[in-house]
């Protein structure tokens, strides 16, 4: 069916369908890693720190550890030592940028049918003070910011190219902007993304195409708070990272009740058990596909 249309999209690099043979992807980090360690909503220094003694006690990896409250809700005490304990643990850390819909006087996005329009601003104000919630974080330390709105991505993209942002900081797109196929997804790469964060419910079919029409790395949960809709995909988790490397296996979330929430200690220690079991699961299962090391953040991926 419809193969005129596929024959045209293979001519756009994109995968003529969803890939139901799933092959295994032989990209790799820089470091010839396959997947990094990824726990987003850790929302206070409480909780990086809970989070990264207890994965030292564990003998696991954290490579990435993603805020997702909003950057300009914290002091700016509370930002340095995010900072500084990822730095000394040889952690990635990013964070979100703060000015976003729901933080807004907007009402539309509160109701039923305006909720689609997820964390995205409003209004050029709120574009360029999202600018200066990068500006304000990059000073205090922070080197990588979580991007929730298309055109804001396009902007620091384009500021980044021309100098008027640093050159070294990274740009994820987050599963709130809602994409989920290989076309938005080769937009988003086009508009500056250094790594993409699907949907979290897509099929493995429908990942190795993501893998297939894109450079950069995946952010692909394994598992979910309630929230979101609370599926735990451990099992599923080696042939993710097979056949959508290099990736971030995002793990944590699940032991608490949605994302953008404050994060505790308590939380911190449950997100590093619940790493333990994604690591323990790709380990077992698929032990030719090696884990980033500590202080490894470049995301550049080498050509294949």
């Amino acid at each position: 069916m419809f193969e005129a249309t596929r024959e045209y999209v293979k001519k756009l690099g994109l995968p003529s369908g969803d890939l139901f043979d799933m092959p295994s992807s032989s990209a790799r980090f820089p470091d010839g890693g396959a997947f990094r360690i990824e726990c987003p909503t850790v929302n206070s220094a409480e909780a990086v720190e809970a989070l990264l003694n207890t994965a030292i006690k564990a003998g696991i990896v954290i490579n990435r550890v993603t805020e997702t409250y909003g950057m300009f809700r914290h002091t700016r005490q509370e930002i340095k030592e995010m900072c500084r304990l990822c730095n000394e643990y040889g952690a990635e850390l990013l964070m979100s940028v703060g000015p976003r819909a729901p933080y807004d006087t907007g009402a539309t996005v509160l109701s039923p049918q305006g909720v689609r329009i997820s964390y995205r601003l409003r209004g050029m104000e709120q574009v360029l003070r999202a600018v200066e919630d990068i500006k304000r974080g990059y000073d205090l330390g922070v080197r990588g910011f979580l991007i929730y709105d298309e055109g804001m991505l396009w902007l620091v993209g384009q500021m980044r190219k021309d100098g008027a942002l640093p050159k070294e900081i990274v740009f994820k797109a987050s599963a709130h902007l809602g994409h989920c196929n290989p076309c938005s997804f080769k937009l988003l790469e086009s508009l500056g993304a250094d790594s993409i964060n699907p949907v979290r419910d897509l099929q493995i079919p429908m990942l190795a195409a993501l893998r297939a029409a894109v450079n950069v790395p995946l952010d692909v949960h394994t598992d979910n708070p309630p929230g979101s809709g609370g599926f735990i995909r451990v099992y599923e988790a080696p042939e993710i990272v097979r056949v959508a490397a290099p990736l971030h296996c995002k793990t944590g979330n699940s032991v608490v009740g949605g994302h953008g929430e404050m994060t505790s200690a308590t939380d911190g220690r449950r997100m590093a058990d619940q790493a333990s079991i994604v690591v323990e699961m790709v380990n077992k299962y698929y032990p030719e596909l090696k884990q980033s090391p500590q202080r490894a953040g470049d995301l550049r991926i080498p050509a294949v």
